[in-house]
């Protein structure tokens, strides 16, 4: 009886010796008030290591936060990762046209979907068939959790709009990739930043912008652009959750499964987030002066079978990175999804 309990006492300090915590850091160029900021801190930090307990697992999460550009810029959030300045955090992959070219292509491929969650969620899933896409994150020592994104794109003007006439000659914002969007609609495209855009309109550099409202509307820019055109240009991948390669190599087996299943939860929680703001934010416009209008159905099929060929222009400026096979394989599933794109992009 002796020896059993012996060995028993054996086996179980052997057990409590294998449990390990990890020591992390979560960490964004963002503040926690937006969603998919947020999440990062409300989900994925708070629910680790209960889903952990709840799986059995002895090992545990000792998170330290840091948000809000505390640790590095909007500019610096890939390398901020993949450089190990953080352990984990939101990476921008926008801004990152050079090295992650791939993870852009819903902004190369506008009007195919307002539905955030389910863009979302093909790219998920693109992440994990396309080898392209995850060799995009391993170049750059990042391991990819789950999409980020923001809801479609609409008008604000100091100008009512009421057909596609009325850009013509007009000074738009809408940097990067979304000046694309309004070069052949004869519209002038300015670059900026959500922070620079009320100045910018107040000032005359611009007469208005291409922008998402649950961005809009916080910055007050309906005071300076009160028209309101909705047009639905799209739901945006605008990047994701990742985590340094090295540290995700050196995580146990249940670390990095209970991980895993978080950064899915993250995309499917931060993008109802995002959707359940627009809707409160579009109805509380007029209430706060702005004129909110619909652009005839007529002019957005206009606006969007003008469009040149930005998708093919895109796959071709990235042929050699696999961009044809993420462009013919995102619009499988769109199709698949039966989100019933207005631009075919595999075929235009």
């Amino acid at each position: 009886m002796k020896r059993t309990l012996t060995a028993l006492a054996i086996c179980a300090a052997a057990s409590v010796s294998q449990a390990e915590t990890f020591e992390l850091t979560m960490a964004s160029s963002h503040p926690t008030v937006l969603p998919w900021v947020g999440q990062l801190s409300t989900l994925v930090v708070a629910e680790s290591n209960t889903r952990l307990e709840a799986m059995g697992s002895e090992d545990r999460i000792e998170w330290t936060e840091a948000y809000g550009g505390s640790l590095y810029g909007f500019k610096d959030t890939l390398e901020a990762v993949g450089d190990g300045l953080t352990d984990a955090g939101w990476v921008g992959t926008l801004w990152e046209g050079s090295k992650m070219p791939l993870q852009n292509v819903t902004y190369f491929t506008p009007f195919v979907s307002d539905d955030l969650v389910a863009t979302l969620q093909i790219m998920n899933e693109l992440h994990r068939e396309v080898p392209a896409l995850q060799k995009a994150w391993d170049d750059q020592n990042v391991v990819f959790l789950g999409a980020s994104g923001v809801e479609t794109y609409h008008l604000m003007t100091n100008f009512p709009v009421n057909s596609l006439e009325d850009l013509k000659g007009r000074k738009i914002l809408a940097p990067g990739p979304s000046a694309n969007w309004i070069k052949h609609l004869g519209a002038v495209p300015v670059n900026g930043a959500l922070p620079t855009y009320y100045n910018q309109v107040q000032t005359g550099v611009a007469d208005g912008m291409v922008i998402i409202l649950t961005g809009a509307f916080p910055n007050k820019h309906y005071e300076v652009a009160p028209y309101v055109t909705l047009v639905g240009i799209g739901a945006q991948m605008t990047g994701g959750l990742g985590i340094n390669k090295d540290v995700w190599e050196g995580l146990s087996d249940e670390v990095r499964q209970v991980l895993t299943e978080l950064g899915e939860e993250y995309t499917v929680a931060h993008a109802k987030e995002v959707m359940a703001r627009y809707e409160k934010f579009l109805a509380q416009l007029p209430e706060v002066g702005a004129t909110v209008t619909e652009l005839p159905a007529s002019d957005v099929t206009s606006w969007a079978d003008g469009l040149p060929n930005l998708a093919r222009e895109w796959a071709d400026a990235n042929a050699g990175k696999g961009a044809d096979a993420v462009l013919d394989a995102y619009m499988e599933k769109v199709k698949e999804a039966n989100l019933e794109a207005r631009v075919d992009w595999s075929e235009k």
